[in-house]
């Protein structure tokens, strides 16, 4: 059977495959574009799971200091091969994943070093099951030297040292910033 380029090219457009994936999947469904975007995004998923057990050798370590230099962040973002890492989207990435977490203010590195008495407040805030804990994807963000500690890393708004200064005293006007 003889696919038209056209059909290719539409079938392209359409899921971002690249150009032989879209030839042999309109060869195995016979030329129908819709069970061609169906067995496109089954074999999508075979080829991503092989992918997700790939070791992530190379990548960057991107350093991002916020105006006045009294937050930094460090971050390390690996990936497959150096000519990843040495495009400009990877860099953006970086760039904007450092942005993100200098804005964040993390309290910790992991959940494993933050206060117990932080985790207690917010899990009577909102309180999740153990069952649905299981389901969340976890970003794991702990360098793998970890020579320093989480607080020469960050400067929570409070001290996470001890649980006085955990809620703060709202009778006293807080100080103005200008």
């Amino acid at each position: 059977m003889s696919i038209d380029a056209k059909v290719v090219k539409a079938l392209r457009e359409r899921t971002g495959a690249g150009m032989m994936d879209c030839k042999k999947a309109l060869l195995e469904t016979d030329g129908d574009l819709e069970k061609a975007v169906d067995h496109l995004r089954k074999t999508g998923i075979a080829k991503a799971e092989k992918k997700g057990q790939r070791t992530t050798k190379e990548g960057l370590i991107f350093s991002y200091i916020h105006h006045g230099g009294k937050l930094g962040v460090l971050l390390e973002i690996n990936c497959e091969t150096d000519f990843v890492a040495k495009t400009e989207g990877f860099n953006e990435l970086a760039q904007n994943l450092s942005m993100q977490i200098a804005d964040t203010n993390p309290a910790s590195i992991s959940r494993d070093e933050m206060h117990h008495a932080v985790l207690a407040l917010e899990a009577d805030v909102a309180p999740v099951p153990t069952s649905e804990i299981a389901k969340v994807p976890v970003i794991e963000l702990a360098p793998r030297s970890t020579a320093t500690s989480v607080d020469s890393i960050t400067s929570p708004p409070f001290d996470l040292r001890s649980t006085d200064n955990v809620f703060p005293d709202l009778s006293k006007p807080s100080p103005a910033v200008i």
